[in-house]
This record gives structure tokens, sequence and C-alpha cells, in this order.
């Protein structure tokens, strides 16, 4: 979904700030991943997930990440198979686990999930690291009893493996107070039933993703980005359904996260801010 996005983002950017190039997009493990880049000067924009920008490292202050954007919601997905005898976070203790693939953001929320039921991924579990196709190749077969998601409604995986096996999502309802004491970054939010077949809408987590750059980024072409970012929105949609999400209003809400003084002066000059 990113990567697409990512291409959307580069044609509009080089049509709108008539660039003699397409910027360059490049893969990435997640969110970890983009901030040490962001801060080591390898990429000009990013995408991050709230939490772990929220949980990085100190970096120079020309380096600290600003946000151009809010561009999506993901939703946490904690997912077992339909038959499991696994009710709650709590019971994940002894079982066969992925949290999601090394250096991605959905390892540091269900390491926060795990944490707000009493549990540590290390002592508590068998705890794999798969990314969203090898956990869906790995519950359908057997070779799980569950794993972490953090993506958009519905995501691919998760449907498909929906139509091939029975599956529930973990009500994460009764830990939200202990998360969100912890982490007030994370939001509350619910899975429909009809999205994976499943008997009744789960509560579930909500993690914000944003657009980012370094602070260094002089204000007019930061500007110059996110306009081009709302100005061609359509081109985000035609890429990927999720551009959908990305709207003008919600897009200024990039807390705790600070706008990029650029992107405050774009938002304040369309009478957003």
């Amino acid at each position: 979904m990113y990567y697409a996005l990512g291409g959307a983002l580069a044609e509009a950017w080089q049509r709108e700030l008539q660039l003699a190039e397409r910027p360059t997009v490049r893969g990435s493990a997640g969110s970890p991943e983009n901030l040490a880049v962001l801060a080591g000067g390898l990429a000009d924009v990013v995408f991050s997930a709230a939490d772990v920008v929220d949980g990085a490292a100190a970096v120079p202050p020309e380096r600290a990440p600003r946000a151009l954007a809010r561009v999506y919601d993901h939703v946490v997905q904690l997912v077992v198979p339909a038959d499991s005898p696994i009710t709650e976070v709590a019971a994940l203790r002894g079982r066969r686990v992925s949290l999601g693939a090394t250096d991605s953001g959905v390892t540091v929320i269900a390491n926060r999930v795990l944490a707000a039921a009493g549990l540590a991924a290390e002592r508590d579990l068998t705890a794999l690291r798969l990314g969203i196709d090898d956990s869906v190749i790995a519950l359908r077969e057997g070779g799980l009893d569950a794993f972490f998601w953090s993506g958009g409604l519905p995501t691919g995986g998760v449907a498909a493996l929906a139509s091939a096996r029975p599956i529930r999502l973990l009500d994460l309802g009764p830990i939200v107070p202990a998360l969100r004491g912890a982490y007030p970054v994370y939001d509350v939010g619910t899975v429909p039933a009809s999205l994976y077949r499943i008997a009744e809408p789960v509560a579930t987590v909500l993690v914000r993703n944003f657009l980012l750059v370094a602070a260094s980024m002089p204000d007019d072409l930061a500007a110059a980005l996110v306009a081009a970012l709302l100005e061609q929105r359509e081109l985000l949609v035609a890429a990927n359904s999720a551009g959908r999400a990305i709207d003008r209003r919600s897009a200024i809400g990039t807390q705790p996260v600070p706008l990029h003084p650029g992107a405050r002066r774009y938002y304040q000059g369309t009478k957003i801010g």
C-alpha cells in the first residue's frame, strides 16, 4: 500500500513542483527503518506510524522528524483461527505468535499490547518475526496460533485467510485502558463484523500514520509538498484505495508530532489551521 502511495506521491510532486526527474521511491521494513533513514539523511520524506515516532530516540535537531500530514490510520488486528480456545490477549501465554516482521511498526505495538496484558514476548510466548504474507500462510497451515497485524481495513492477506479458513479477531477492549495509560498516542476503534466474516464487531486500537520530513527542510518546499499531496489526491486514490483517507481536515491532525512550519503555513493559508 505505502509503496503504491509513494509512487503516486512521486508523480504528484514531479508534476506540481515541475521537477526534472521523478523522485525515487524506495521500500523499507517499516516505520523504524524509515525514521532511521530520515535521521541519517538517506531519505527526504518517509511514512511512519505515530507510536514509533513518539518512542524514537533523539536525533540532531536539524534531522528531527516534522509532519507534513496525517495520511492514514492503521487498525491493530490480532488474528486467531475461529476454533481456537484463545479468547483474550492474556491467553496467548505459551502460544506460537507472530509479532510482525523484524524492525516493523507491527512489532512495536504487538509488544505494547502484550505488556498491557501482563505478558512479555520473549518470556511468555514462542515469538516469531513474520511479515503479513508469511503469518497468513503459517496460521492457515497450523504453524501459528495467532499473529499481530497493523494495517488498513480490510487487509488483503487477512481477508484471503478468512476466505480459506474461518478466523476471529481478539477483542482488545479489555487492555485498552492499560495500553492508553502508558501510550496515549493510541486511539480506540472497531473492526466491523462483515469485513472478515466474523461473528460480531471487535474493539481494537488505531494507530495514526504520518508523512514526515526533517526539520531542516526549507519551509517553501514543505508547503509545496503538502499542497501537491492534497491537490493531487485523485492520483493517490487511483494508486490505492487508502488514498481516500487523505483529507484536508484530517491531514492537520499529526499530534504528538509537530507540524513542519512550512506545512503549518499551508494549512493556515487554506484556513484549515
